[in-house]
């Protein structure tokens, strides 16, 4: 039987009493407003241009490849500079950078260059933006409120993916993705001022920013739990993201109703998420990591409907099951992370993390260009998710799963 934390209740509501956290909230809920609608606008801006799907994905890349390749150097940094800071700058940069994309749409001088460009800007701004992310709660927040804040964190993003897409979708049509780009942009900007109002303390450091690297990899690598965690994340995220983010949209189209159905999915999943995130307000399980790890099983329940070809009722409740797992698994992952790390190297630690977790990304895309030149779909959907099985599995057999549990009197 799973053993319950509430020896020390805590209020749902008590990091809502910080006036700190509600300003770190309130910068979280604007910025996913703009950032909900901003993949329809992006996608839309090359096609406007009449670029394709090899002008798309190189968007993406470029977008994708610059968090990966400066994550460490932004970890260094999460654990040498005020995080308040880093997040100020992280989020003003990504403002210009979304502010440009929206005029050069607007003013009709867009290409596939200059719009990858500033996904470039972007995506360097996120890297410097995700380990001080990951640092900044303990700062604002006491641990006995961990799991609160980061569960009422997750709750803005989540609540605006079941409308924002809609939102983005519907101003898009109705005025062209620069409004959709420039309203993203504005959100980051003033996310950036509220961000710097923090004024979080640096952390003390009295070794090089080289001998910090060195001192996070040997601190990520004695962490048997955080390495292993990290490993099965990348292959796990691989096999979701191949399985339901490409082949999900492909299999709706040629055996459901198309967008439509794909549409109902999606919504399924975001309610999905934000029903788990009300599960994480109530419930403190003990066993945090070993929680986190077997929230991610029913990540392979959608693959296997929509591999099955069950009927749309079928896959939409897998998916919405799915999305509860996700966000118990996000809430867990991260209160077990924060009370397990010290202060002083979760911005490096993170990184570590966050970089595999990222590879998963390019793993995934070539996982089903490779696999759907060999298998038909259905046996690739199966595929991944005996991936996501497999990888929780292994994961479970690792002793210090089970080791990495709540803190006494801690959130």
């Amino acid at each position: 039987m799973e053993k319950v934390a509430a020896d020390l209740p805590v209020a749902r509501s008590a990091p809502l009493r910080s006036a700190a956290f509600r300003r770190y909230l309130s910068a979280n809920l604007v910025s996913a407003t703009g950032s909900a609608m901003a993949p329809l606008a992006l996608a839309y801006s090359v096609i406007g241009e009449g670029g394709g799907a090899g002008d798309l994905g190189l968007v993406l890349a470029t977008n994708t490849v610059p968090t990966i390749l400066f994550l460490l150097v932004g970890g260094v940094l999460a654990d040498r500079l005020s995080r308040s800071r880093m997040l100020f700058l992280g989020n003003l940069v990504a403002a210009v950078a979304q502010g440009m994309l929206a005029v050069i749409v607007a003013t009709g001088q867009a290409s596939t260059a200059s719009i990858a460009a500033c996904g470039f800007v972007s995506g360097t701004a996120m890297a410097f933006t995700v380990p001080a992310a990951q640092g900044a709660v303990g700062q604002i927040v006491p641990a006995e409120q961990l799991q609160q804040a980061n569960a009422l964190l997750r709750l803005p993003g989540n609540a605006v993916k079941v409308l924002g897409p809609a939102a983005g979708g519907a101003v898009v049509a109705v005025s062209g993705p620069a409004w959709a780009l420039a309203w993203d942009a504005l959100t980051f900007a003033v996310a950036a001022v509220l961000l710097l109002g923090l004024r979080l303390d640096a952390p003390v450091t009295l070794t090089s920013a080289l001998g910090d690297l060195r001192e996070g990899w040997s601190g990520f690598w004695a962490r048997t739990w955080l390495w292993t965690y990290t490993a099965a994340g990348t292959v796990l995220v691989a096999a979701w993201l191949a399985g339901y983010q490409l082949l999900g949209p492909v299999v709706t189209a040629r055996h459901y109703a198309g967008a439509r159905d794909w549409g109902l999915v999606q919504a399924a999943f975001a309610a999905g998420l934000l029903a788990g995130t009300v599960v994480c307000l109530r419930w403190r399980p003990y066993r945090l990591l070993t929680v986190a790890v077997v929230s991610c099983l029913p990540l392979a329940a959608p693959l296997l409907a929509l591999g099955a070809q069950l009927s749309l009722p079928w896959v939409m409740s897998a998916t919405f099951l799915a999305g509860i797992g996700l966000d118990v698994t996000i809430v867990a992952w991260g209160t077990a992370f924060q009370q397990h790390v010290p202060q002083g190297e979760l911005g490096r630690m993170s990184a570590f993390n966050s970089v595999g977790e990222r590879l998963a990304i390019p793993l995934g895309y070539l996982l089903t260009a490779f696999a759907a030149g060999v298998w038909d779909e259905r046996t690739v959907l199966v595929a991944c998710a005996g991936l996501v099985v497999a990888a929780v599995i292994l994961n479970l057999c690792v002793p210090d799963v089970y080791r990495i549990n709540r803190r006494a009197g801690q959130g």
